[in-house]
């Protein structure tokens, strides 16, 4: 078949503009393919991969799966790699625990699930381990996550406190700006209400609770007649 290329048990099927997989790969390929990639096509969706049974790495970098991606359960699979797609990142994690038990390698760069600081500026390596810490929290049979090695302190801490580590977006900047421009500004002064009129200009006399007890009274100016 044109644009099919297969070595033993590995099957590519790469840069043909395919929005799903075509039938034809899993009825001629599927009982036989242990490895599978797609990349660089335009797949919306992964259907086409029920007749794979046998996968063990899936290959689907550079295409447009979104946050409805379904895999069919796939019980071999050690691998998957869904570099530069438009996913997010619970609802995937969710799925991939159900579906891949055996999952193994996993990475994730150029998706918005991934927080890595060559791909967004607004994001740091702080916010790429916690990350790291809540997928290791949600697949815990992980050896490597992106390009790195998973080590035995991200498990721990993972185990601990991965379920707290969700990189969550904070509100638009510029919507918190508009909203501050729209209130009022309200500058404190300790002068009562009647006294911040600038074009009315009042003395104001109050009382004071406080009475100086202190050796330097500097005269004793502060000190009533019933208490010398």
């Amino acid at each position: 078949m044109a644009g099919v290329v297969v070595s033993g048990a590995q099957v590519s099927y790469i840069s043909q503009d395919c929005e799903e997989i075509p039938e034809f790969l899993g009825r001629i390929y599927g009982h036989m393919a242990k490895r599978l990639d797609l990349s660089f096509n335009l797949l919306r969706s992964l259907e086409g991969l029920k007749t794979f049974s046998y996968l063990e790495e899936l290959i689907l970098d550079n295409n447009l799966l979104g946050n409805d991606l379904l895999l069919p359960r796939l019980p071999h699979l050690h691998t998957l790699t869904l570099n530069k797609n438009q996913i997010s990142l619970e609802s995937l994690l969710d799925h991939l625990a159900e579906v891949v038990p055996s999952l193994q390698y996993l990475s994730l760069l150029g998706n918005m699930a991934c927080p890595n600081e060559l791909v967004c500026k607004e994001k740091d390596e702080d916010d790429y381990q916690r990350y790291r810490y809540f997928v290791l929290h949600k697949l815990t049979n992980l050896k490597f996550l992106d390009t790195r090695k998973v080590t035995r302190r991200e498990r721990e801490e993972a185990l601990v406190r991965g379920a707290f580590m969700k990189v969550v977006k904070p509100k638009d900047a510029k919507a918190s700006s508009d909203a501050a421009s729209t209130s009022p500004e309200m500058h404190y002064t300790p002068l009562p209400s009647g006294s911040r009129d600038l074009t009315n200009h009042r003395g104001i006399l109050g009382k004071c609770r406080y009475i100086y007890y202190g050796k330097h009274s500097e005269g004793n100016r502060f000190i009533r007649d019933d208490q010398l």
